[in-house]
């Protein structure tokens, strides 16, 4: 398709149509469902003798906060996290906390930060990462766990390489929270 005056393809993508609309349903569920869903990825069979599986549902969270910063409410972190909570093996409470901490904060940086690219966007999410993976390996310390901060070194490397890859299926997403779907009546 060429590329004729301000029309690029896909610019009608969002237009409203005869019989089309967004779906509020969709537009409203779509990132929290996609966060409840990541908290079951450390679910799958992967099998090491060190914690190597990055914080998805975590990820998930932040992505979706810093693509679209009104979307999820500054509470959102406590249900989600409750969820987490429930499936990730770190004691009751602690994703809860954390996952509420960590949007209090972004919400901070989004007041302080006005204008951002992808490189602060990267560099906000790798901090908060490192954060969150020390401040939960602590609480797992407390709650009789060992306390090794240099076995999350292979899960931060891979997390920080990974957030890229989790924004773009977040941006994928995106379009298809915002797809026109057909409307009866």
């Amino acid at each position: 398709m060429a590329l004729t005056g301000d029309r690029l393809p896909g610019s009608d993508l969002f237009t409203r149509r005869i019989n089309r609309a967004p779906s509020p349903l969709l537009a409203t569920a779509v990132p929290w469902i996609t966060i409840a869903l990541g908290t079951l990825v450390p679910l799958s069979p992967i099998i090491a003798s060190a914690p190597v599986m990055p914080p998805v549902a975590f990820m998930l969270l932040i992505g979706w906060r810093l693509l679209r910063p009104g979307l999820l409410p500054v509470w959102a972190g406590a249900p989600l996290g409750l969820i987490d909570d429930l499936y990730s093996g770190q004691p009751f409470g602690s994703a809860v906390l954390l996952w509420s901490l960590a949007m209090i904060g972004l919400e901070l940086i989004d007041g302080w930060l006005r204008w951002r690219g992808f490189w602060q966007d990267w560099l906000v999410a790798c901090g908060l990462l490192t954060a969150y993976l020390l401040l939960a390996q602590t609480l797992a310390a407390i709650a009789g766990g060992a306390f090794h901060p240099g076995v999350l070194l292979p899960q931060l490397l891979l997390s920080f390489i990974a957030f890229p890859l989790v924004t773009r299926i977040i941006a994928i997403l995106d379009l298809l929270r915002l797809a026109r779907i057909r409307v009866l009546g």
